[in-house]
């Protein structure tokens, strides 16, 4: 049974979201559902980001398969974006589809240039 009250955690690794690694500087994670519009969108927003900040990694995570995770971190909503520190710490998180300027503001404050 999950303790719904329970917080939510402060940093994530890489085996808790299913990935090989997190980025060296910063790990966009993005939790989508494979019919959500807004989704598609903020997947291309936050892979080009990664694609051209150095050390920043995008790892999108399927809501519906990963229901334990959705629920230990409270995401109520696709597409749900954490940005994460070098060392896993939630730096942001944004319900919806971002901007682009928000997420290099988001990163900025993650990787403290």
């Amino acid at each position: 049974m999950i303790d719904e009250h329970r917080p939510a955690p402060d940093r994530l690794d890489a085996a808790t979201l299913g990935a090989e690694a997190l980025g060296e500087r910063a790990t966009l994670v993005q939790f989508s559902t494979a019919f959500c519009q807004p989704c598609r969108a903020t997947r291309a927003v936050l892979a080009d980001v990664a694609a051209v900040v150095p050390g920043v990694t995008h790892l999108e995570i399927d809501a519906e398969s990963r229901l334990d995770l959705v629920r230990a971190l409270g995401v109520t909503a696709t597409p749900t974006t954490l940005v994460l520190d070098a060392a896993g710490g939630v730096v942001r998180r944004a319900v919806g589809q971002p901007r682009r300027v928000d997420v290099i503001a988001a990163l900025g404050a993650a990787i403290g240039d």
